[in-house]
């Protein structure tokens, strides 16, 4: 029996069922985009941990300035004995994240709690209590965020009820029928049917949806819905958790519509793979919530500032935004040429290295086909390459290799996409 299998019997005995995973294979090491299980058989990695590792598998500097921080301490809680990468990590996020005036931070573990911070933020400074999030939007797994997210299976089934005050609006889509005016009108029939816009605190969006399937916002949209808030004293929160940190090309995605975001969310990337998210904001906005009211035990470890301060230096000095850029169109120009073979692919898109592509079961691209991504993501770890499907109706492959990887080893993960797709297609055949 290989060490997997006898992992997976372990796992399932001491695991709960609803913790669950994608491949039933164990990390033993990982080094860049690549990993090696416990069998010892090699793997390129294109999920990255859900988009954690844009600065690959133990970067040098993060596995540096994790083990310098060691030598010192690994907690005091910040509200009891705060420390010094607090500090200096939240100066170099108000520095970056695009604003209209000055910025202020707070640090939190997961996406999730930045979601939910982000909301008691907002709620907090206009004092109001509605909140708006999209179709096929994802914001997390805890109550509140469960509520925002789009997605009913498997994230809201059996969890229910969640939050009041939570309502949601049509992300634009042209693939699948709906306009950016339909996005826009949608949200004004809410202001007419469901909730008075003086009632809302805040719009959260991701600029480019993660797991609801890689779809773009549009700049026009994100202008338009940005003077919709204006109009109304609404906050809007930009969801950059997935596609922050230079996913899409830019360091955040909103960069790419020039609109500028009242709060937004940080985490994944931010840390090169140790816990950490962020809220980053209005100074005025962010002072609004009385102290005592945000934070948590472990919220800003020192060891997880050491790393992202070391991810922002590994960005910084290896102009790894610019080799964003440039995966991209590798990536994008490699995946519309396998579309033009593969007639299930029927769109390909994204921003930068954040690209996916959805499968259909016909040719109008009308029936969306989970069953061919689930075969394609399983054939493909069986030849060495980690993917991940995304989507409402899971049949988008989203590609999430780190940053850092070279062309080589891009390459060579696409060609094993491209073997695995050509496969399935002649077997259809």
């Amino acid at each position: 029996m290989s060490q997997n299998s006898k992992l997976i019997d372990r796992r399932d005995a001491a695991v709960a069922k609803g913790v669950g995973h994608i491949h039933k294979i164990f990390a033993a090491r990982a080094d860049n985009a690549e990993v090696w299980d416990v069998d010892g058989k090699r793997y390129i990695d294109f999920a990255g941990g859900i988009a954690v590792m844009n600065t690959g598998h133990r970067h040098p500097k993060v596995v540096a300035a994790v083990s310098k921080q060691l030598e010192s301490f690994t907690h005091t809680c910040f509200h009891v004995m705060p420390y010094e990468p607090y500090v200096s990590l939240a100066e170099r996020l108000n520095a970056l994240v695009p604003t209209r005036t000055s910025n202020k931070t707070a640090l939190f573990n997961s996406g999730a709690e930045a979601v939910e911070n982000a909301v008691k933020i907002a709620r907090a400074y206009t004092g109001r209590s509605a909140v708006i999030a999209f179709d096929g939007a994802f914001h997390g797994r805890t109550m509140m965020t469960m509520g925002l997210t789009g997605k009913v299976v498997p994230y809201k089934s059996q969890f229910g009820p969640f939050p009041n005050d939570i309502y949601r609006a049509p992300f634009p889509n042209a693939l699948h029928g709906v306009s950016i005016d339909d996005s826009i009108n949608g949200l004004k029939k809410l202001f007419k049917t469901d909730v008075d816009p003086q009632r809302v605190a805040a719009i959260i969006i991701e600029p480019v949806q993660g797991e609801g399937g890689f779809y773009v916002a549009p700049p026009k949209f994100l202008h338009q819905l940005r003077a919709l808030c204006d109009e109304h004293g609404i906050l809007l929160i930009a969801d950059e958790i997935q596609t922050g940190f230079g996913r899409t090309g830019k360091m955040f995605a909103i960069e790419h519509s020039g609109v500028i975001p009242d709060l937004t969310t940080l985490a994944k990337s931010l840390a090169g793979g140790l816990p950490l998210s962020a809220v980053v904001g209005r100074a005025d906005i962010m002072d609004a919530v009385t102290p005592g009211g945000l934070g948590g035990t472990y919220g800003g470890n020192p060891l997880s500032c050491a790393a992202a301060l070391a991810v922002l230096d590994a960005f910084e000095e290896e102009k790894l935004v610019e080799r964003g850029a440039a995966l991209g169109k590798r990536l994008q120009h490699r995946l519309k040429d396998l579309a033009e073979k593969a007639s299930c692919i029927g769109e390909v898109r994204g921003l930068g290295p954040m690209v996916a592509i959805e499968l259909f079961n016909d040719d109008e691209h009308r029936e969306p086909a989970p069953e061919t991504t689930s075969a394609i993501v399983a054939n493909a770890a069986e030849r060495g390459l980690i993917l991940l499907s995304c989507g409402v109706h899971a049949n988008v492959i989203r590609i999430l290799v780190p940053i850092t990887a070279s062309d080589a080893i891009v390459d060579e993960g696409l060609d094993i996409l491209e073997n695995v797709m050509e496969s399935l297609t002649a077997e259809v055949a």
